[in-house]
């Protein structure tokens, strides 16, 4: 095989979307780590020279090349003639909750959002950021969601791993955040740091 890596390069081109690594496996006949390292060049090169519109992104197991985020409002005209769509803070809202808790019931979206779930759900589907991860084994078996890769690509993370951490909070017995302890908490932090005297708040 002359060119192991221009080949990785030319199936990303040609496929559009994310790859697996044991799919470069098959079509290379190449072993793992061969091909980690080829994909890790790669994306070095791509990262690293200024004068290229292309990057090379991963997303969980699989890689796929992509434009630079920085070029995107010069491509989105050409590729979509439509309005151009924001999420409401609602589906926003909804999103969240998701990708912090994988393969969640509708109804328990609803109960942390207090309010109806149905239209962000239906909104997410259909930009094709969350889907439908299999029946829950609560009573009446209800359909669970969960994100996808393509929520991971629209916000940069290579896993869930790499979502923000949350602060630690206390809910009551109507499952409503504790807010005094979230001030309590603050008021801890405030307090060490103006412990020291070149930290101190006047």
């Amino acid at each position: 095989m002359d060119n192991p890596k221009a080949i990785i390069e030319a199936i990303l081109f040609a496929v559009g979307k994310e790859v697996s690594i044991e799919q470069l496996m098959m079509a290379l006949e190449l072993p793992k780590e061969e091909i980690e390292l080829l994909l890790q060049e790669i994306q070095k090169e791509k990262s690293e020279n200024p004068q290229s519109g292309i990057e090379l992104i991963k997303i969980e197991n699989s890689y796929q090349l992509s434009s630079k985020k920085e070029y995107y409002e010069y491509i989105y005209p050409i590729i979509d003639k439509r309005a151009k769509s924001n999420l409401s803070n609602a589906a926003l809202e909804t999103l969240a909750i998701i990708a912090y808790n994988q393969r969640i019931t509708r109804a328990e979206i609803e109960a942390i959002r207090g309010v109806g779930a149905d239209a962000c759900i239906y909104k997410l589907m259909e930009y094709n950021l969350i889907e439908e991860a299999g029946k829950s084994d609560l009573p009446g078996k209800p359909m669970t969601y969960k994100t996808n890769n393509e929520f991971l690509k629209m916000f940069g993370y290579e896993s869930l791993k790499d979502l923000p951490e949350l602060p630690k909070y206390k809910l009551d017995s109507n499952k409503q955040i504790v807010i005094e302890d979230l001030i309590e908490e603050n008021d801890k932090n405030e307090t060490i740091t103006n412990g020291n005297g070149d930290n101190e708040i006047k």
